[in-house]
Order: C-alpha cells, then structure tokens, then sequence
C-alpha cells in the first residue's frame, strides 16, 4: 500500500423501508449526508469531493440524478461524479472513492448513495426494472428474471452438493433477526425455519421470505486521508480509528449460459473468487474465516449468501449449508455475517445497500453498534457486493488501528 492510507471519518444512513412517503431520493440523501457529517465532526464545506451512488434513473425518475443531489447537499462547485453498476453500485462507489484518494484526486470525499425502488412503482413494474439489467437482448424478451436465475443457480448447487432447502431457510431466519437489533431495518422478524419454508412460492426452490427487500433509503460516508482526518474531524482519535485497507473487484459473463463449465457454472459466483483474492492478497489474508471478525454479505436471496460462503473462501465448496446449519455465521458463531439483517433484514435501497454494508462494518469495528448485536473485538471486517447474477463483485475490506 501506498503511504495513502485511507480512512473512514464517518458514516450515516436513514431508516430503511418499504415507503418513505414523507422523502423524495433528495430529502433521503440529505438526511443520510447531514447524519455522516455529525457522526465525523466535519464541516461539509471542507469536504473535497462528492460521488453519488444511485443504480436507476427509473426508480428514481430523474435523468443526472447526481448533479441535482450533489448540488443539494450544498457542494457545487466541488468535483463529482457518479457511479451505477446495479447491485454492486454503493460498493463500486466507495471503491471508485478509495482510488480517488490514493491517487491524490483529492484528500476526502463524501460517497452518498441513495434509491426509492419500494413501493414508488408497483412490484411488477420494479421486477421489469430489474430485468432491465440483464441482457436486454438475449434474456429478458425470453422472460428471463432474476428470481428465476438465482432460483436457477441454487437448485444446481442443491444438486451438485446436496444443499437443502432448510438450510439457506436458516440463513433468512438469522438475518431477519439479526435486524431485530438494528433501528434502521426494514424487517425485523423472529421466524422459524418452517414458516420460512411455508411461505408462498416464488421460483423453485425460493420462497417469498426467501427473498430480499425493495426499500427506500440512502447512506453516506466520508473517506479521507488520515492527515485529512485529523486537521478536519473533531471526532478522529476520539474514538477507535478504522481504516480502509483493501478493495477487489471480478466479473463474469452476463448470461448464466455463457459460464464456463463445470466451473463455475451455475453453481458458483467466480467474479466473487476473484475480488476476493485481490482483497486477500492486498490485505494479507490466508484464512478469512479466522483472519476477519465480521462480514456484511450480499443475501438477494438467502441461497446466495451459502454461495458466497464458498467464494469467499469462509468454508470449502459444498459445505455453505453444513456451516450455516451448525452456526458458523450467527451472532457468537466463529464469523458472524450480516449482523445489520442483511437485504433480508435491513433491506435494500440499491445505491445505499454497499455503502450501508460499510456502515455496519465501521460500527462493528468502533465498537458502537447495538450490543445485542455487536461483535466482541471486532477488528476486520468484510463487505461483499454483486450486480447481476455475480457479473460485477466488489469486495471491500475494512480494518481497526488502535
């Protein structure tokens, strides 16, 4: 690493849900940016650069989205830019923020990101949306969407492994109860796996509590360098200091047709491998399972948390299920995931969801977050993002330096 380092000064976010009937996108983002800012001690005035994450200009209804909400935050005539990338959208933003300041483009930034795709626009309207980012000419004139394709990719891994449906069920009865302890979630629920499993059909074999959120919100976060930090925060050192430390993105093919066989597949993310292994290797990591404290996934569907389990490198191909069984990922397990709720939980406002994964990573890491669900000596934490059906990844790794 260069002698850059780069640090995160603060961070906040609004309370996600299905409606936010009171907020548009730009009242969502000023009250995610105006809690950032009290959370680092700065003035925004001397905050250099802004870059706005936001994934739709349907949901959103407005075309250059981020010049009207950079200049509502009161930051024109200050640089900005704006980052899409679907789902991977608030994790390529604070990626895209990292290289920034480590190529000296600029000594702080405030990544604000923010979506309205709950109840804006009927269900079947948001699912045309979102088909909208697979290949518009070869999958979605066929019906292709994306339910159908995560529904596609678990069964081969049930297939191939054995996973069964009670075990990725598992994963949406920890997530939703984790969010039982966070007062930003969406849906906190106290379920069985049974009544997970009882819920209405979507697509084979995903059920609705199978499923994430549509949600309204935003969430901010200022990086900075640490001289940055320490003229500008009256916060900085005040509290545990949490540093930035690695970023790894992959890709795949956006058809699931085009993937290589028999690896991956459908079976597994490899755009997820390979952005954990630029991360690993920045960070020096061997053993994630042992070498990071907490990790903030991307659970679109409770399956596709398993997933990332192995592509990960938390536990061996095949054994995603066996490990969430036994406990491996729960508040007190051996590497608690998604403690915030996850998209199940939490919820989902695209452009917010990797920024508010972040959030929760820098709570975990200070120390600060609720104790009902607080990692005990948290000191490196994980978050895990993907558009697509794992066509862009970004993994971003977030570390404490006392």
């Amino acid at each position: 690493m260069s002698e850059r380092d780069v640090v995160v000064v603060g961070g906040g976010l609004t309370k996600f849900a299905a409606e936010r009937a009171d907020a548009s996108v730009r009242d969502l983002v000023v009250e995610a940016v105006m809690s950032a800012v009290e959370d680092a001690g700065v003035d925004l005035h001397n905050v250099e650069h802004g870059l706005t994450s936001y994934e739709s200009d349907h949901f959103n209804r407005q075309m250059t989205l981020g010049a009207i909400l950079h200049d509502h935050i009161g930051m024109v005539p200050k640089p900005n830019v704006r980052v899409e990338g679907g789902g991977a959208t608030g994790a390529l933003a604070l990626r895209t923020a990292f290289a920034y300041i480590k190529s000296g483009l600029c000594d702080s930034i405030i990544v604000y990101g923010g979506e309205t795709n709950g109840k804006s626009v009927t269900s079947a309207t948001a699912q045309q949306f979102f088909a909208l980012s697979s290949d518009a000419d070869w999958e979605m004139m066929v019906g292709g969407t994306y339910t159908a394709y995560y529904a596609a990719m678990m069964r081969a891994h049930m297939s191939r492994y054995g996973t069964t449906e009670r075990q990725f069920a598992r994963v949406a009865v920890k997530n939703r109860r984790n969010a039982q302890y966070n007062a930003h979630a969406q849906k906190p629920m106290n379920l069985t796996v049974d009544e997970v499993l009882a819920s209405p059909p979507v697509a084979d074999p995903y059920k609705l509590l199978d499923c994430s959120l549509l949600s309204d919100g935003a969430a901010a976060m200022i990086l900075a360098t640490v001289e940055w930090a320490a003229a500008h925060s009256t916060r900085w050192g005040r509290q545990p200091n949490v540093y930035f430390t690695a970023t790894g993105c992959g890709t795949d093919t956006m058809r699931l047709g085009d993937r290589p066989h028999p690896y991956p597949g459908l079976t597994h993310f490899r755009g997820k491998r390979e952005a954990a292994r630029q991360a690993y290797a920045t960070a020096n990591i061997t053993d994630p399972l042992h070498q990071i404290d907490v990790a903030e996934l991307y659970d679109s569907y409770s399956g596709v948390e398993l997933q990332a389990y192995e592509d990960l490198g938390f536990c061996e191909y095949g054994h995603g299920g066996p490990a969430a069984e036994s406990g491996v990922f729960d508040l007190g397990g051996e590497l608690p995931v998604n403690t915030s709720g996850g998209l199940l939980g939490r919820g989902a406002p695209v452009g917010a969801t990797g920024i508010a994964q972040a959030i929760e990573i820098m709570l975990q890491l200070r120390g600060a977050a609720d104790p009902r669900r607080q990692v005990p000596n948290a000191r490196r934490g994980l978050t895990d993002t993907h558009a697509g059906t794992g066509t862009h990844c970004v993994v971003n790794i977030f570390e404490r330096r006392d």
